[in-house]
């Protein structure tokens, strides 16, 4: 499985994921594709997408901790690396 969050994609990317892809929400891209597709979907994305897109991939792996996190560009949330964990920072706002 590949999930790709992304801030802003170039158009003719953002059609070329609708070939691999569900759109559920405007950035927001699933896809059940084999872990040799999803690798070249990571390369593709490498190539054409400017840091600007603020890309966060999420590809599910066979191997502890099951999945990986990709980045390109700034992103939002800070990512952190506990013990070979990658995690995603996530700040609580008191009411």
């Amino acid at each position: 499985m590949l999930v790709v969050v992304a801030n802003d994609l170039p158009p003719a990317v953002r059609g070329r994921m609708k070939l691999w892809f569900i759109e559920p929400r405007p950035n927001v891209f699933v896809s059940g594709i084999k872990d040799s597709v999803a690798t070249a979907v990571i390369d593709y994305l490498y190539k054409h997408c400017p840091p600007e897109s603020g890309l966060l991939m999420f590809r599910s792996l066979p191997q502890p901790p099951g999945y990986e996190i990709r980045t390109i560009g700034p992103l939002r949330k800070p990512m952190t690396n506990i013990s070979g964990l990658q995690l995603v920072v996530e700040t609580l706002v008191s009411a």
